[in-house]
């Protein structure tokens, strides 16, 4: 089976997580969107996606077109395996998936194809803030999915286990920790490990080849991706992965993309002193939008980067590629390829942005592709 995803209108309001990728590329729980509709439908999967995007995140041969800002359940699946050709589900205005083997976009499925309702409710990622709201259900979902019928690998006696909702994976360790998944599972994926003295409080799941430092606390819904390293205070976080939060600080209520590094106690505060609803920078208006959350702290696009001693207001939003330094609290909005702090900021030029990637992510063993800077300098362009 095959399946293409396609980016609907909340790829713009996501930015500027979306703005590097397709929104069915977004991590939310243990798995991005893609990979939790390949795993529930057994199906290989491609993007229909923003034109500049289109180059790596390729679209396959398929009939089946399915929303990439909706996650899966199984009542979804169910309705979304029996559309037939020529159908299209939709729940009131929102287009959920259609199956034409004539191509089409899902503006036009929507006004040709026939409309097969349905009303039950499911997590449409529509903002930013969705991501960490609605991360420790989606873990649940993706734990529930990814182990089911099998075996955690064996976890040592030194660790302190509250519950048995805990699962490593091959090559995952740990060890003198307290793990405690009575409220939600903890998932370690392949060669992840967690340092002595830490401790995690389920939902949690630590990607592949990550890790904790020695004392890190992590509290619920927390999502690590792969290749990261984090340590400090974390809380409902949702990390994309191939970053760092590796020192002493505090992040909470907030999303971090790829490629992005906080220097020692960098925090973020998540609370506003008079309690109000925290507003975050929207891309579309230009203007701050009201969240209706009490808690919500930073979105960081990829390529960002912040100093030592970085403090980051309640609801600021940093764009892609930002470098932030310097004393003070920077503005709640700091544009994408921005150089500077509290007191102000330049451009920050293509060029040297490149240089820094290229270093960061040979430390990895991974390169920054022809393609990765011509989506990189598309982004500096349209961001200007």
């Amino acid at each position: 089976m095959t399946i293409n995803l396609f980016d609907d209108k909340s790829w713009f309001s996501l930015r500027p997580l979306t703005l590097t990728r397709p929104t069915a590329n977004l991590r939310i729980g243990i798995l991005t969107i893609a990979e939790k509709w390949a795993k529930y439908l057994k199906a290989d999967f491609g993007f229909v996606t923003q034109d500049y995007l289109q180059h790596k995140y390729a679209s396959i041969s398929s009939a089946l077109f399915i929303n990439g800002a909706i996650c899966p359940d199984e009542a979804l699946l169910e309705a979304i395996v029996a559309l037939k050709e020529g159908e299209v589900l939709v729940k009131k205005e929102l287009v959920i998936a259609y199956h034409s083997s004539q191509k089409m976009t899902y503006q036009q499925a929507k006004s040709i194809l026939k409309p097969i309702g349905f009303g039950k409710a499911f997590h449409h990622i529509v903002y930013p803030e969705h991501i960490f709201g609605y991360n420790a259900e989606e873990i649940k979902k993706d734990f529930a999915l990814i182990t089911k019928g099998r075996s955690s690998g064996k976890i040592s006696s030194t660790n302190t286990l509250l519950g048995d909702h805990v699962f490593f994976e091959e090559g995952a360790n740990a060890e003198c920790a307290n793990l405690n998944s009575l409220q939600g599972p903890i998932y370690l994926a392949k060669n992840a490990e967690i340092w002595e003295g830490s401790s995690i409080r389920g939902a949690f799941a630590l990607g592949e080849n990550s890790s904790t430092k020695m004392g890190t606390k992590i509290y619920a819904g927390t999502s690590i991706g792969h290749n990261c390293r984090v340590g400090g205070e974390i809380n409902n976080i949702v990390i994309w992965g191939n970053s760092s939060k590796g020192h002493d600080g505090y992040m909470g209520n907030s999303v971090m993309g790829e490629w992005c590094n906080l220097g020692a106690d960098t925090n973020n505060s998540n609370l506003k002193n008079n309690y109000s609803p925290v507003k975050l920078y929207d891309y579309e208006t230009g203007q701050m939008r009201s969240t209706g959350l009490q808690f919500c702290g930073v979105i960081i696009g990829d390529h960002s980067k912040a100093g030592i001693n970085t403090m980051f207001n309640t609801g600021t939003v940093v764009g892609v590629s930002a470098n932030v330094y310097g004393a003070g609290f920077p503005p709640n909005f700091i544009a994408d390829f921005s150089w500077g702090g509290a007191d102000g900021f330049v451009p920050y030029q293509i060029d040297k942005m490149f240089e820094t990637a290229k270093i960061m992510m040979a430390r990895k063993n991974i390169e920054l592709t022809t393609i990765d800077q011509n989506i990189l300098s598309h982004v500096f362009e349209i961001t200007k």
